[in-house]
């Protein structure tokens, strides 16, 4: 889901921008190089959807390409095909879908953002520094972001995600900038040799 959030952010024109916007816009940027840039990144995460989900795990990051070990499934994606393992099926099965059609995850479909529907603004936190994106009138979907990052470093901390009056929190930890090779991305075909392949392409 933070996939979700923060990989579409792209430059918009500061002209009529105020001051406190354009800086939120240059450090949620900065934020999100640390984390989607060619160097790639990893990170534990944490997600609390209030009432209806749960759940956590570690996911990796390079460029249109990652890969997730989640409580409920681990994921591979190599930018074009995702190979999912639901933990909790009794089969022994290898799920495979199209990266731009992955209906194996519900949720994500849920966090479409469009960064030009929301305005930006930023404020001291006692944790760090808090950027806030209001969704602009008439915007469906996300209504409301609110990352926490840290100070100096401008690191991701926690993302809460708002959609209609429901609140999303991914809490962020462990999180490293680089050192994320395609061989850690790679689906260990050889590892699930005696699983069934289910093509749900």
């Amino acid at each position: 889901m933070l996939i979700s959030v923060l990989a579409s952010v792209k430059a918009q024109g500061d002209s009529e921008m105020s001051a406190n916007e354009r800086q939120a816009k240059r450090i949620f940027n900065q934020a999100y190089q640390q984390v989607f840039g060619e160097q790639g990144a990893t990170l534990r995460y944490d997600v609390n959807i209030t009432g209806i989900y749960k759940t956590y795990g570690t996911i990796w990051y390079k460029g249109k390409k990652s890969r997730f070990e989640d409580a409920k499934m681990n994921s591979w994606n190599d930018g074009t095909t995702v190979y999912t393992i639901k933990k909790k099926k009794k089969k022994k099965e290898v799920e495979i879908h199209e990266t731009k059609n992955n209906k194996s995850d519900k949720y994500s479909s849920k966090f479409k953002f469009v960064p030009e529907n929301f305005n930006y603004s930023i404020a001291n936190d006692e944790e760090g520094l808090m950027l806030t994106l209001k969704a602009k009138k008439g915007t469906k979907g996300i209504k409301e972001v609110q990352a926490l990052v840290k100070r100096q470093s401008y690191e991701p901390i926690r993302v809460r995600i708002k959609i209609a009056f429901i609140w999303t929190t991914i809490k962020i930890s462990n999180f490293k900038s680089g050192g994320i090779t395609d061989e850690m991305l790679r689906f260990p075909v050889e590892k699930y040799k005696d699983y069934k392949f289910v093509d749900k392409r």
